[in-house]
């Protein structure tokens, strides 16, 4: 499968679905800064299997990723590689998804846009469907974890155009979601639009 090296545009509060082929590389751009994007990948012939954010955390023995790093699915085997991250690498694997219970006690009486309801939308949008949503890679998420335990929950460190490159270990079926909070400092208030663009081998240093 081939793409071609354009961008595609994950709009803001929405989620994008992506296949994609073993050894290609996947650029996610972080286009106006400070925007978190929920990350989920399948195994494109069995989606049972997944990144798993458990399994990542004990097969890395962190609690974030880094460049070099492999990240796993509940079955243990490589899934995405970090090959590069012109982030400050601040990337949580502890929340879940924003769903509907959680803005609901943040107060809101009527629907909200959710990462939980955002993939699902996705997958379907390539006659796809999971039974359930599994922990997301919560790309540019600033959650710092404090010495006694505690986390906090700051705006992203991440500046305009700030990027991740992920090689893809198995054929894939990728999603990201454009965060939709606007409650709480998870996206400095302001979720705004990304891009994301499936590269190549060999185009594993594009141009940012």
């Amino acid at each position: 499968m081939t793409h071609a090296p354009g961008p595609t545009t994950v709009p803001a509060r929405h989620a994008k679905a992506f296949s994609v082929d073993r050894g290609q590389v996947i650029k996610v751009i972080n286009t106006h800064g400070q925007q978190v994007l929920d990350t989920w990948a399948f195994n494109r012939a069995d989606l049972g299997e997944h990144l798993s954010m458990e399994h990542t955390r004990s097969f890395n023995s962190a609690i974030y990723v880094a460049i070099g790093q492999r990240l796993v699915t509940n079955l243990r085997r490589p899934i995405l590689t970090v090959l590069e991250d012109t982030s400050p690498g601040r990337h949580d694997t502890l929340l879940c998804a924003c769903n509907k219970a959680v803005y609901a006690e943040l107060g809101c009486t009527v629907y909200h846009r959710n990462c939980d309801d955002n993939l699902h939308e996705a997958l379907a949008e390539l006659g796809l469907s999971v039974a359930h949503t599994p922990a997301p890679l919560n790309l540019f998420m600033n959650i710092p974890v404090n010495g006694d335990g505690t986390i906090e929950r700051l705006p992203p460190a991440s500046a305009p155009g700030d990027f991740v490159l992920f090689r893809a270990e198995l054929d894939l079926i990728v999603v990201f979601s454009a965060c939709p909070q606007d409650i709480t400092t998870i996206n400095a208030g302001r979720p705004t639009d990304a891009h994301v663009a499936i590269l190549d081998a060999e185009r594993t240093r594009p141009r940012a």
